[in-house]
C-alpha cells in the first residue's frame, strides 16, 4: 500500500478540537491533514449534537413566543407546527455551519481526508472509505474524535420508537408522549423542549436532584419550572428493562414502576469514538466510556508524540472548551512549549426553556471550603427589558467575598443567560481590586437592557453587608 508523504501533524476529527488544533498548527506553518470519517466537517458538534439541538430549541422558542403574543391571539390556537417541520430548519443551520467550517480549511490550505482512520504503528494512520485505503504517515498526531450516546446493550436501539440524542433528531412525526431516561444536560434540554411542544413527558433521573454540579438554587428553579411546564420528574429511578411494542414503550424500573410513553428518548451519558482506532497499537488502553488519559499538555503518556482533546479526554465536555484544548495541544506539538491552560472558570450553557448558565463556585462549595461570601440577586421580573419582551422568568445571581468583594461565582437562571453571563466572566476574570462588585454598581448600562441586573444583584448584595 503506498504512502502520503510525511506530515508535520494529522488531525482525526473535524469537530471543534480538531479544526482548533489544525487551524493552530498550520499558523505555525505545518504541514497538516485533517482526516474525518464523515462526509461532512464539523464533527458531532455541527451534525448530531450543539448546533440542531439549540437550532431545534429557537424554532420552538419562536413557536411559544408566538403562541402566547396577545397580538396573535386570534391565530394562536391554529398555529400547528410538527417536530420535523423544525427540524428542517435545524438542517438549514447546519448546512451553513459546514460551510462556513469548510472554508476555514479551504482558505488556510488544510487539506480533509474523509474516511475512518486506524492506527497501524506509531507514526502511521490508514484511512479507509469506501473500500478504498491509503497510510498517511506523520511526525505527530491529534486525535479529535468527539463522542456518541451511551447505549447499553440491553436497550434494542434499532426499535423504531427507541431514541437516542442523535436519532431523536430523525423522528418523522410528533408523539403524543415522551420518556427522557436520563435527567442530565442533555435529558433536562430535550424534556424542556418537547414539553414545550404539547407533548407530555416523563423525566426520569437516576439521581436525587437535577444537575446537582448547579447552584441549589438554580436547581430549584430549573425543577420548579420543569414541573410547572408540565414535566413529571422521577428521582432516585433505574430502569430494570425496556419493552418495545409496535405502538409504545414501557420502561420498567427497577422500583416496580412501569412508565409507557409513545418514544423513549435514551439520555444516559455519551462514550469517547475511539473504538477500532488502533489505540492497541500505541499501547493506550481506553476506560469504559472511550476515553483516554493525557498529561497537562494533552498527551497520550505512553505516546507522548500523539495528542488527544474534546470528548475522548472527559470532562468538561464542552465544544467551547475542546477548541480551546485543540489550539492548545497543536501550539505545544509545533513550539515544544504552551503557555496557556484552560481557565479555571469557564462557563457552562444549559439550553432548557428558559436556559441556565453559570460560572464560577457554588454556595454549597463556599461554604464547604468557608469563605465569607454574601448573595446578590436580580430578579427578570422586575427589569424593564424582561418585561418589555415578555420573558419575565429568571433571575441572576452574584456571589461575593464580604470583605473583598470579589465575585466569586455568576449564576444565571433566564432568557439569554448564557449570553448574559459574559458580561460577568469579563470583571470576575479581572486581578485584584479590578474583580470587584462595585464595577457593576459605578457603571452605567444601557436602558432597558437585560445587562441592568449586574447593576440591580450588586446593589441587592451591598445591601446586604
Amino acid at each position: 500500500m503506498p504512502f502520503d508523504k510525511e506530515h508535520d501533524f494529522v488531525v482525526i476529527g473535524s469537530g471543534p478540537g480538531g479544526e482548533g488544533a489544525a487551524m493552530r498548527a498550520r499558523k505555525a506553518g505545518a504541514s497538516v491533514v485533517v482526516i474525518d470519517r464523515h462526509p461532512s466537517v464539523g464533527g458531532g458538534c455541527t451534525h448530531w449534537a450543539t448546533i440542531p439541538s439549540k437550532a431545534l430549541r429557537h424554532s420552538i422558542r419562536r413557536v411559544m413566543e408566538f403562541r402566547r403574543n396577545p397580538l396573535f391571539e386570534s391565530v394562536a390556537s391554529s398555529l400547528d407546527v410538527s417536530f420535523p417541520s423544525l427540524l428542517k430548519a435545524a438542517q438549514r443551520v447546519i448546512n451553513d455551519q459546514v460551510g462556513v467550517r469548510r472554508d476555514f480549511y479551504v482558505r488556510n490550505k488544510v487539506p480533509i481526508v474523509h474516511g475512518h482512520a486506524r492506527f497501524v504503528d506509531p507514526n502511521t494512520v490508514e484511512v479507509r472509505f469506501d473500500g478504498t485505503a491509503r497510510r498517511i504517515r506523520s511526525k505527530k498526531f491529534l486525535i479529535a474524535v468527539g463522542s456518541r450516546p451511551y447505549r447499553p446493550a440491553d436497550v434494542d436501539f434499532s426499535h423504531p420508537r427507541v431514541f437516542d440524542s442523535d436519532t431523536i433528531l430523525r423522528l418523522d412525526h410528533t408523539p403524543e408522549s415522551v420518556t427522557v431516561y436520563g435527567a442530565g444536560v442533555v435529558g433536562c434540554e430535550y424534556a424542556s423542549m418537547l414539553r414545550n411542544l404539547g407533548i407530555k413527558v416523563n423525566l426520569i433521573n437516576s439521581r436525587d436532584k437535577l444537575l446537582s454540579f448547579l447552584d441549589d438554587e438554580i436547581i430549584d428553579a430549573l425543577s420548579y419550572h420543569l414541573r410547572d411546564q408540565g414535566v413529571l420528574i422521577r428521582h432516585n429511578e433505574e430502569y430494570a428493562r425496556v419493552e418495545c411494542h409496535d405502538d409504545h414503550v414501557v420502561l420498567h424500573m427497577k422500583s416496580g414502576k412501569k412508565i409507557r410513553s409513545d418514544i423513549l428518548l435514551w439520555a444516559q451519558g455519551r462514550t469517547g469514538n475511539t473504538q477500532d482506532l488502533g489505540l492497541e497499537t500505541l499501547g493506550v488502553k481506553a476506560n469504559s466510556r472511550g476515553q483516554v488519559v493525557v498529561d497537562e499538555f494533552y498527551r497520550l503518556p505512553e505516546q507522548p508524540h500523539v495528542y488527544a482533546v474534546g470528548d475522548v479526554v472527559g470532562a468538561p465536555s464542552l465544544a467551547s472548551a475542546s477548541y480551546d484544548q485543540g489550539r492548545f495541544a497543536a501550539e505545544h506539538a509545533m513550539l515544544g512549549e504552551c503557555d496557556f491552560r484552560l481557565v479555571n472558570d469557564f462557563p457552562t450553557g444549559i439550553y432548557t426553556l428558559p436556559e441556565i448558565s453559570s460560572l464560577g463556585r457554588t454556595e454549597r462549595e463556599l461554604t464547604a471550603e468557608g469563605i465569607p461570601y454574601e448573595v446578590g440577586h436580580s430578579m427578570f421580573r422586575s427589569l424593564a427589558r424582561a418585561q418589555i419582551t415578555g420573558t419575565t422568568v429568571g433571575m441572576l445571581k452574584l456571589l461575593f467575598h464580604r470583605e473583598t468583594l470579589q465575585i466569586l461565582g455568576i449564576h444565571c437562571f433566564g432568557d439569554q443567560a448564557a449570553e448574559i453571563i459574559h458580561i460577568g466572566q469579563a470583571i470576575m476574570a479581572q486581578k485584584g481590586e479590578a474583580n470587584s462588585i462595585k464595577y457593576f454598581v459605578n457603571t452605567t448600562f444601557n436602558y432597558p437592557t437585560m445587562a441592568e441586573a449586574y447593576r440591580v444583584a450588586a446593589l441587592n448584595g451591598l445591601n446586604r453587608l
